[in-house]
């Protein structure tokens, strides 16, 4: 007989949060609790932890029958962790939280309302961060500018703490660092996504995720959400501006320099200035001849069919290889 599916579930990818496991588990259960839902179900995804961390869910198995556990063997990425989570998950709906305490499980009914009113996905917006001031004010500048570039006005784009309908998870495709524009891709694909104010709290245990290098990948990823939304289907729209604006001013150095070879100022085939124009010239040409590369592209594998079909946009790299477990 086919399990029924639960009505609700919780992923929660974890690295190296050993100490955070017991607790947050515990305030999870006790949300659902307070709810009086009893078909959900806790889908923990262990993004190959080198700490206690499956030493302790090995011990907390027993307590807790709703748990589900896959475990990685080695560390693929938030992302990674996310995209199987989504697979695993069986709720209706889906809610997102971090494994390191600083999202409380108790704001879940808060997304739960919000997503009542019609929306497809709730995105939390921590209005009181407990995190240093460096993490907050690079995080400030990253919202800004994704809500100004993608024109989706959302306050926090990479908060952890989300909720989802399961059409919109399934939709999803997860790899590299794409779990921080989640909310772009869904209102990519027409769903609709609102925010609400949840609480934030400090961290207790473990040390935090967030380095310098945070800063260059997110400008990468952002670049990459930008073309996968907005230019995919038309790629010479995304190289076609550079090749003009570096085209046309290689044509305006060379117009100038042929004019000042008219009147006479010779020569003029030595100077630095005509090397910057050939050179403006040569790459505007690449960057239109690589768009167009790119359109013939997308007209064979999308032939007689005006949009992607199967979230085929976002086509994950691969799947990495997990070692599964049950509990419960």
């Amino acid at each position: 007989m086919k399990q029924k599916a639960p009505r609700l579930s919780v992923v929660v990818p974890v690295f190296n949060e050993a100490d955070s496991l017991a607790p947050l588990l515990q305030e999870i259960s006790e949300v659902f609790l307070s709810l009086s839902v009893d078909d959900y179900e806790i889908v923990l995804v262990d993004d190959g932890s080198t700490d206690d961390t499956p030493q302790r869910l090995q011990s907390l198995k027993e307590n807790f029958d709703s748990l589900k556990v896959i475990r990685f063997r080695r560390n693929f990425g938030k992302s990674a962790a996310m995209q199987k989570g989504f697979e695993e998950a069986r709720g209706d709906v889906v809610v997102t939280l971090d494994g390191d305490l600083q999202d409380d499980p108790h704001e879940i009914p808060v997304l739960l309302r919000k997503l009542e009113e019609g929306y497809d996905l709730v995105s939390g917006w921590k209005t009181n961060r407990q995190d240093p001031f460096l993490k907050k004010i690079s995080s400030k500048f990253f919202n800004r500018v994704t809500a100004s570039m993608t024109g989706i006005p959302l306050h926090d784009f990479n908060c952890g703490m989300k909720c989802y309908r399961r059409e919109v998870v399934k939709e999803l495709r997860l790899y590299g660092q794409l779990h921080r524009f989640i909310a772009v891709l869904a209102h990519q694909k027409g769903f609709r996504v609102s925010e609400a104010k949840v609480r934030h709290r400090a961290r207790k245990f473990g040390k935090t995720k967030f380095g310098p290098g945070r800063y260059v990948e997110g400008f990468l990823d952002l670049l990459t959400v930008l073309f996968l939304t907005q230019y995919l289907k038309r790629p010479l729209h995304f190289l076609g501006r550079p090749g003009l604006i570096t085209g046309g001013l290689g044509v305006l150095i060379c117009s100038y320099l042929s004019l000042l070879w008219f009147m006479g100022q010779r020569p003029i085939g030595n100077r630095p200035l005509l090397f910057l124009g050939i050179l403006l010239i040569l790459s505007g040409i690449q960057f239109f001849c690589v768009g167009l590369l790119g359109e013939l592209i997308v007209h064979h594998f999308h032939q007689g069919s005006p949009f992607l079909e199967g979230g085929g946009e976002y086509a994950s790299t691969g799947q990495p290889v997990e070692e599964k477990e049950r509990i419960g």
